[in-house]
């Protein structure tokens, strides 16, 4: 499966999920959402995350302290393996990584994510999005694509992601693979999702 059929997947099986999220309160602080795929080697991840949780803050950053904040956190955001460890045995690379900030409130906010997510590893594209987002619940959006040398060793990932940032409480995780669909919810007191017997 290429990489857009792989995201396809991803998001098909997740959209409920996540307009009903941002309808019941997707701002809530301290709550994230990760969705993974799972097709052969290759494993796609989506992550949202509230701006307060990421840098504290969800409004539209001026000053060069707040400016730095957004950098510093992209930044954490586009090593998905910094903040989801996967066991060593499964031999997982990152193909692509993609981070910045979507606005809720922007009906274009879709179309500047899969503007950025053509233009991967470019930061000054990120930052430049980043200052021209308007005022509002401002929200981190990342994707990446893993390629995993086992993927029958992914038995579980550990969330790094409460350490690197200390306002995040939860993460809603979906994840679809060969074995279906499953809803998870990882907390920051048991930061470990147990995936055995799932892939």
């Amino acid at each position: 499966m290429n990489k857009t059929a792989l995201v396809i997947a991803l998001m098909v099986p997740s959209s409920l999920l996540g307009q009903e999220t941002r309808e019941l309160g997707a701002h809530e602080h301290g709550h994230s959402a990760l969705n993974i795929a799972i097709e052969g080697t290759q494993v796609a991840m989506e992550l949202e995350a509230p701006g307060v949780d990421i840098v504290g803050f969800e409004y539209e950053a001026e000053t060069a302290e707040d400016l730095a904040k957004l950098d510093a956190a992209i930044a954490k955001l586009s090593k998905p393996l910094a903040l989801f460890v996967l066991p060593d045995a499964a031999g997982c690379t990152v193909v692509s990584s993609n981070a910045g900030l979507i606005d809720e409130h922007h009906d274009d906010a879709e179309k500047h994510a899969e503007h950025e997510h053509e233009a991967e590893g470019e930061d000054h594209a990120h930052d430049d999005h980043a200052e021209k987002e308007g005022a509002g619940h401002t929200e981190f959006h990342a994707e990446y694509l893993l390629d995993c040398a086992d993927p029958s060793a992914l038995d579980g990932i550990d969330f790094v992601f409460f350490d690197v940032f200390p306002n995040a409480q939860e993460v809603e995780v979906q994840m679809v693979s060969g074995k279906g669909s499953q809803g998870f919810e990882v907390k920051r007191a048991a930061p470990v999702l147990d995936l055995s017997g799932l892939i």
